[in-house]
C-alpha cells in the first residue's frame, strides 16, 4: 500500500513504548489506520489530536500489514475547541466515526461533513449550530451505513406535507395526522431535517432522540456501544438552558 492523502485524525491507541496506532478518515479511502513511530512524543502529541487535519502518508509491503504512517499537521483544529460543548462534540463525532466505519470503505460525503463540523467547532460555533450539525452528521452517517430514513412521504398515507414522526420499525416518515394516535411509539422528526423550520432547542432534542435511537440499535452494537456515554455528555451540554455555565 502506498497512500498519500489529506486526513482527519479520529483516534489514537498507544502501541509499544512511544508509538501509536492512529485511525484517520480520508476522502477517498474512508477509515484507515497506521502506526506512527513516536506518536506519543511531545513532537506528535499536538499533531495527533482528534479533529486535526493532516497530510497523511501510509506505506505497507502487504495489504495485511499495518501500514507505517507519517503525518504533517495542516489544520490545528483541536487546540481551538475550547468550550465544553465544542470539546464534547469533537470527542463524540470522532469516536463515533472511528467506531462505526469499516476500514478502506470510501465515504467522501461523510469526510466533507466531518470536515465542516470540526471546522465549525474550531471557529467557536454555539450550541444551537453545533446541535444541528451533530444531528445532520449522525443522519448522514446512518445513511452511509444503510440505516438512513425515508423522509420523502408518509409511510401510512403517502402524503408529503406535515411530516412529524419517524417509524422506528420502517425508518419512514409519518405525517402528524396519521401518527398522532401512535405518537408514543414513534420518534419525533425535527423540521430542520426536511427543510421545515430552523433548529431550536426543542427540535435539536428531537433530532438527538431520533438519530440516537438508530445509532444505538443499528450501529454501535456490542462492545462499540461503550462510547454511548460520550454522546450522553454531549447531549446534556447541547440541551443545557441558555445562560447557564454551558462553556465549562
Amino acid at each position: 500500500m502506498h497512500l498519500d492523502t489529506p486526513a482527519i485524525v479520529l483516534a489514537l491507541l498507544p502501541h509499544g513504548e512511544h508509538g501509536a496506532v492512529v485511525r484517520f478518515l480520508t476522502p477517498d479511502n474512508g477509515l484507515v489506520a497506521g502506526y506512527v513511530r513516536g506518536g506519543r512524543s511531545s513532537r506528535f502529541r499536538p499533531v495527533l489530536q482528534a479533529g486535526n487535519g493532516v497530510a497523511l502518508s501510509l506505506r505497507a509491503r502487504t495489504d495485511s500489514q499495518l501500514a507505517a504512517a507519517t503525518v504533517e499537521l495542516t489544520a490545528a483544529r483541536a487546540a481551538l475547541a475550547v468550550t465544553g460543548v465544542g470539546l464534547a462534540a469533537l470527542d463524540w463525532l470522532t469516536s463515533l466515526t472511528a467506531a462505526a466505519l469499516a476500514e478502506d470503505d470510501p465515504h467522501p460525503a461523510l469526510f466533507r461533513s466531518l470536515e465542516a463540523v470540526v471546522s465549525a467547532i474550531a471557529a467557536g460555533a454555539g450550541p444551537l449550530a453545533l446541535g444541528e450539525a451533530v444531528v445532520r452528521y449522525e443522519h448522514r452517517l446512518l445513511g452511509e451505513l444503510g440505516f438512513g430514513f425515508d423522509l420523502s412521504c408518509c409511510a401510512a398515507t403517502g402524503a408529503t406535507a406535515d411530516l412529524a414522526y419517524v417509524s422506528p420499525k420502517s425508518n419512514q416518515a409519518v405525517s402528524r395526522g396519521a401518527g398522532l394516535p401512535y405518537a408514543g411509539r414513534l420518534l419525533p422528526l425535527p423540521g430542520f431535517l426536511i427543510g421545515a423550520g430552523v433548529a431550536d432547542a426543542g427540535s435539536i432534542a428531537d433530532g438527538l432522540k431520533l438519530t440516537g435511537h438508530f445509532i444505538e440499535r443499528d450501529v454501535l452494537t456490542g462492545r462499540a456501544g461503550g462510547i454511548m456515554p460520550v454522546r450522553q455528555r454531549l447531549a446534556e451540554r447541547l440541551l443545557r438552558p441558555q445562560g447557564t455555565t454551558q462553556g465549562r
